[in-house]
């Protein structure tokens, strides 16, 4: 058996086996969208760049076509992984990918407190709380479908994302 898993078949729906759970975890997700204080174009970099650490094919996809209906650049998308070399973010982006990546691949000790002191220089106290909440809702996202394999684009009609004309 190969241990590829590039276009492998997907594994379970988890949509369907725990509906309540996906609801559950759904609506978390749209609660820090609607109640957060993190703006959206900046929620997109976020998840975008959990979704590239993380190997996340179907989340990658998805926050690409939210971030391209929600009028992001191509040019920006494009460089969201090289954010520290690009000149196209904003100083307060920056420190929200730099946080993400942080909490995405925690270190052995933790966040320091060198990177706390420069995110803090740019988020409020409430920010911060949503910021955090914000790369914590994309990693469980990236986790469930890298474990299950779901297919980039399966459920672009589902999320209205075929409206990105991005097919």
């Amino acid at each position: 058996m190969s241990t590829s898993t590039s276009l492998a078949q997907p594994r379970v729906n988890y949509m369907k086996q725990s509906p309540e759970l996906f609801q559950k975890f759904l609506d978390f997700s749209m609660a820090i969208a609607r109640d957060g204080d993190i703006e959206p174009g900046m929620a997109h970099l976020v998840d975008i760049r959990a979704s590239q650490m993380n190997g996340c094919a179907f989340c990658l996809d998805m926050h690409v076509k939210q971030a391209h209906l929600h009028k992001e650049t191509a040019l920006r998308l494009h460089h969201v992984a090289i954010w520290r070399e690009s000149p196209l973010f904003t100083e307060r982006e920056r420190a929200a990918l730099a946080w993400t990546e942080a909490l995405t691949r925690i270190d052995a000790h933790g966040v320091s407190d060198a990177l706390y002191e420069q995110v803090r220089e740019h988020f409020s106290e409430k920010e911060l709380s949503a910021l955090t909440f914000q790369v914590m809702s994309v990693n469980g996202w990236n986790r469930v479908n890298v474990a299950f394999r779901s297919v980039p684009g399966s459920r672009d009609k589902m999320f209205g994302l075929d409206k990105a004309g991005l097919a």
